[in-house]
């Protein structure tokens, strides 16, 4: 059987060998190198370096653990090569400890000025060396360790944070769609809606319009996935008044008005039991504002104009659309082109004027958001 090659001179394994530490010790004076290797070598792969040029020819091909950099040396001396390191992105984090034989405070306080993490006198007591190096890689090794547990942790909390946020979705979605499936011809209105409303919000934030510097504050996440609840207080209106296949009488239609102060008491319910203001703060006026209109001859508090909040504004504007391309229990879908035209007339009365051009500017959008679950067909 062969002899086991398995460990080198000394009596380490190659493995222990790839686990060293690398050391790049940047000394124009020979002896100083030799030295310092000598009294490093047994614990750490030590590289000696001549001159700041040699280093950064070195810092091309490899990153060393730490340097050990003299001071006064010719052509570059190392207060310039720390200052170079550390304007790099690639060596910044290299720990550096300047090995010189100055020993005036105000040098060993603009070294530790310019990033060092400390400063011995030469000549130098190996064992001490040996010490002090041991000591800043074992911090060195706390802090990267730190850094990796707290990226674990932020993506733990990433993480969990998604699964809650999915999770109240999911419940978001399930009450939303337990309203809607009591009149199952109109399946499929808040996901429309939803889409409606995004075709809006992109575009305030992109066309020249009065309204970008409102919108740009808003979170669209919050903002999409709250309109999902503009409609929940129809869970409070009897079956006999949201399928009623006839025009509602006006006592019908008063009660189906409370669909929107129902809907704001219960979100206010669930406000009481979670810290989440904004995200139902935003579901709280879709669900209350959504039947304004710009005249004040809405409902259910009679808001004009600017009084309407913007978030409602443009939920009625997707609101009313989806109606009048859908089928319910008292009409006929209209077209795309007739539900554009009565936007279009709304326009001032019903509907905020600015916005009617934005939905006008992008109409098509919303025909095409209607045709692929095949809601609407053109004239």
């Amino acid at each position: 059987m062969g002899a086991d090659n398995r460990y080198t001179k000394g009596g380490g394994s190659k493995v222990e060998e790839t686990k060293r530490k690398t050391i790049f010790m940047v000394d124009d004076n020979l002896t100083n190198l030799t030295v310092g290797k000598s009294a490093l070598i047994d614990k750490y792969k030590v590289f000696t370096i001549p001159s700041g040029k040699k280093l950064f020819e070195m810092l091309d091909k490899a990153t060393p653990d730490m340097i050990l950099l003299d001071i006064e040396m010719p052509d570059m001396d190392g207060f310039e090569i720390i200052g170079i390191l550390k304007k790099d992105p690639k060596t910044a984090e290299i720990p550096v400890i300047f090995l010189t034989a100055r020993s005036d405070s105000g040098s060993e306080l603009e070294g530790l000025s310019l990033g060092a993490i400390d400063y011995i006198s030469k000549p130098f007591s190996p064992p001490l060396l040996l010490k002090r190096i041991e000591v800043h890689m074992l911090v060195e090794k706390q802090k990267h360790e730190l850094e990796d547990y707290n990226h674990n942790l932020q993506h733990m909390v990433a993480e969990k944070t998604k699964t809650v946020i999915d999770l109240q979705n999911a419940i978001l979605k399930t009450v939303a769609e337990l309203v809607e499936c009591r009149d199952d011809v109109t399946g499929g209105h808040i996901e429309r809606t939803q889409n409606y409303l995004r075709i809006l919000v992109n575009a305030l934030l992109t066309d020249e319009n009065k309204y970008k510097e409102e919108v740009s504050g808003w979170n669209l996440e919050f903002l999409l996935q709250s309109s999902q609840l503009h409609d929940v207080g129809k869970i409070a209106i009897k079956d006999c008044i949201l399928q009623k296949p006839a025009k509602l009488t006006p006592e019908e239609f008063d009660e189906m008005k409370t669909h929107t102060t129902f809907g704001l008491k219960v979100i206010e319910k669930i406000q009481e039991n979670t810290a989440e203001a904004t995200f139902l703060e935003y579901a709280k006026i879709f669900a209350s504002t959504h039947h304004e209109k710009w005249d004040g001859s809405g409902y259910p508090h009679g808001l004009a104009g600017d009084a309407i909040p913007l978030k409602g504004r443009l939920m009625a504007i997707a609101d009313v659309y989806d109606a009048l391309i859908s089928e319910r229990p008292y009409k006929k879908p209209l077209t795309h082109e007739a539900a554009v035209d009565i936007i279009k007339c709304g326009s001032g009365s019903h509907f905020d004027p600015e916005l009617v051009k934005i939905f006008l500017a992008h109409e098509q959008d919303f025909n095409n958001v209607a045709m692929s679950t095949g809601r609407t067909e053109s004239n």
